[in-house]
């Protein structure tokens, strides 16, 4: 495991930096969406990072990186993608279901469902053959792909190693901020002087000190279970094989013991025998 940055280190493309810095800034969060989308969007009503959502009981649910709502009716979730790109797909269509479910689970119907933009800004491109800057998914009829199906649910994925002629200067000019480059275009450099005053910031040094504690603490604990939960199960193994040998040692003696049984009838029946 890679060690963890230090606070001084952190760029926008890290998790807790990015989050800090679109949820403190709604204007430039609505400025970089619009950016991504191509257009406007509403006034943003508010900005929540690493909102969780649980639906099932045993706890398994989401936490989105930075999700916010609009006063159109519209849900957005921009994630930071560092990690495996391998099924990202599949993790944009598991996000759009839990912010559906959220929907229902507070009292809504089918109908009242919001639009909704699930977006994942990567390093890495998940469709690298085809090589695009920006891929926008909406559902279509495969009979009549002109045909929408109109359910309001809308998938992004941007690339920064994208190598087409696709998307605007300024948000190439973005993409290439997020894959390393010096900013150059003008959100580029707004982002980069927030990384820079964010830097600063005595309060949200000591809050991502406490996470990597708090994650460290927990890997510890993890481990720990892990430790205790081998030593159990070779205590038990041992208790197993012990209980095991004890066994087979009582039926090797009452073996013997039929044995020598046999052996004092046979004597008997020979005696008599002989007399």
């Amino acid at each position: 495991m890679a060690a963890a940055k230090r606070y001084e280190d952190l760029t926008f493309t890290d998790d807790f930096m990015f989050c800090k810095i679109l949820q403190n800034n709604p204007d430039i969060c609505k400025e970089l969406t619009e950016l991504i989308l191509g257009r406007k969007i509403g006034l943003i009503a508010d900005v929540r990072n690493q909102q969780a959502v649980t639906i099932t009981a045993d706890g398994h649910g989401v936490r989105f990186d930075v999700y916010f709502e609009d006063d159109r009716n519209t849900i957005f979730d921009i994630e930071m993608q560092q990690g495996s790109i391998e099924y990202l797909p599949r993790r944009s269509r598991y996000y759009q279901g839990m912010i559906d479910l959220n929907q229902l689970e507070r009292g809504g119907a089918y109908k009242d469902l919001k639009n909704s933009y699930v977006v994942f800004i990567s390093r890495n491109n998940p469709f690298n053959e085809i090589g695009l800057h920006k891929y926008s998914f909406r559902n279509m009829c495969a009979e009549k792909p002109d045909l929408e199906m109109g359910d309001g649910a809308n998938k992004v994925f941007l690339c920064a190693e994208g190598n087409q002629n696709d998307v605007t200067g300024e948000l190439k000019a973005f993409l290439e901020y997020v894959a390393g480059r010096a900013p150059s275009a003008e959100i580029a450099k707004k982002l980069d002087e927030l990384v820079q005053k964010a830097r600063q910031h005595k309060e949200w040094r000591l809050e991502y000190m406490t996470l990597l504690e708090r994650d460290e603490q927990m890997r510890e604990e993890g481990r720990k279970e892990g430790r205790e939960e081998g030593f159990r199960k070779g205590r038990e193994e041992e208790r197993i094989n012990t209980k095991k040998e004890a066994t087979r040692a009582d039926v090797a003696e009452a073996a013997v013991k039929a044995l020598e049984v046999r052996v004092k009838q046979l004597e008997l029946q020979l005696e008599k025998r002989t007399q």
